[in-house]
């Protein structure tokens, strides 16, 4: 059932606005650098966690194509400013100065960021109608609003933009690791530009190998058909109203002192605590739309 249905939109050139997308390959991204206070202390190998961070932060800027709209927002704002680097085109002499400039101290407000980060690559695809859209997530730590994250990562996933989260000198894996498009460590100052470098510049989301030895259309087989069915419809009709904003979108206003279950101890199962979908619903939404990417992107390939 799922695979007919993907070829009916494969010949009703349903993918045909994604196709597009990828073939303009432009690029567009914005990055959520962790600058709480934990990211003073001092990685192995190198400086403290946020010197390390602001050397692999430039380098991976000045390497960035002309084309390619990148900014960098920061968890605590420095000198009252929260975008170290605004989205946009890198302008190299600006950029620099910013990340120089940055500072580390403060909480760990994940979720609002998440938010603010997500709007503003959603604003740029109302604007553009085409590209890539990526979010890239650095931190040394969890979240204090993780009510937040939990509400806001399956609206962000369910609009398509590719989420990707890199763990610095984290003694376990981050509590996302399991819920993005990809995850990295990085224990040293070389690992991190690495990192930061593969998202932001080189390996596509979308083209992370899994070496399963399974076909993404195995991996379908399995979804319900009332699942696919809306991943497809999110899929080829993108909504770019601000996280929060669409009717479909889970219910807000969640208590900041909500602690969802960690998926190691008590793996979500998809439950629904409402009348509306439940968060494993949006979380299964999420997974098959990075399905259907790379279903999509093996279409061009092949072509």
């Amino acid at each position: 059932m799922i695979q007919k249905m993907l070829l009916v939109c494969a010949v009703c050139g349903l993918f045909i606005p994604l196709h597009s997308a990828s073939a303009a390959n432009e690029l567009n991204v914005v990055v959520i650098l962790d600058n709480s206070g934990s990211m003073n202390q001092v990685m192995n190998r190198g400086n403290t966690r946020i010197v390390a961070a602001k050397q692999a932060m430039w380098r991976v800027l000045s390497q960035a194509p002309e084309d390619a709209q990148i900014g960098v927002v920061l968890l605590n704002p420095v000198r009252n400013q929260k975008w170290a680097v605004p989205l946009g085109p890198v302008e190299p002499s600006v950029a620099q100065e910013a990340v120089e400039s940055l500072q580390a101290a403060g909480n760990t407000p994940l979720g609002a960021t998440m938010k603010e980060a997500a709007d503003a690559l959603l604003e740029l695809r109302d604007k553009q109608k085409y590209g890539t859209y990526k979010l890239l997530i650095i931190s040394d730590g969890e979240a204090t609003d993780r009510a937040l994250v939990e509400q806001y990562l399956p609206q962000i996933q369910a609009r398509g933009i590719l989420v990707d989260v890199i763990g610095v000198s984290m003694g376990q894996q981050h509590s996302l690791a399991t819920r993005t498009a990809t995850y990295r460590n990085a224990d040293d100052p070389a690992s991190l530009e690495k990192a930061i470098s593969q998202v932001v510049l080189g390996e596509s989301s979308t083209d992370t190998d899994d070496n399963t030895g399974q076909s993404d259309f195995d991996l379908l087989a399995s979804v319900p058909s009332e699942v696919a069915a809306v991943s497809l419809e999110a899929l080829t009709t993108p909504h770019n109203e601000p996280i929060g904003a669409f009717a479909g979108d889970p219910v807000a206003g969640l208590p900041n002192s909500y602690q969802p279950p960690q998926p190691a101890n008590a793996p979500n199962n998809g439950s629904n605590r409402g009348g509306g979908p439940g968060f494993g619903t949006f979380l299964m939404i999420g997974f098959v739309i990075l399905i259907l990417f790379r279903v999509f992107a093996s279409i061009v390939k092949a072509r």
